[in-house]
């Protein structure tokens, strides 16, 4: 089976509607890893104009739900910034 197989198993499995939309999001995030949604959403819409950039973050909320993606968030100071903050003063 493949993964978007078992992507679209699992979403049939929770209850989730299987639209063309979806379908499209989808083959798109198992191409790779992408950094955010702003990017998928890209991705999508050359595919298909009329997909909005709401209907993939419910997409990615969905399978976020459903356990088939983990959402990840980092923020990272720059320490070199701050390296001579006191000698500044």
């Amino acid at each position: 089976m493949s993964r978007q197989d078992y992507v679209l198993q699992e979403l049939k499995k929770h209850g989730k509607r299987i639209t063309g939309q979806r379908k499209i999001i989808l083959e798109i995030i198992l191409q790779q890893d992408w950094e955010n949604c702003k990017d998928i959403y890209y991705e999508a819409i050359k595919k298909d104009s009329s997909i909005g950039i709401a209907t993939v973050y419910r997409m990615l909320d969905t399978l976020e739900e459903i356990g088939i993606l983990e959402k990840r968030c980092s923020y990272c100071v720059r320490q070199e910034k701050f390296v001579n903050c006191q000698e500044a003063k």
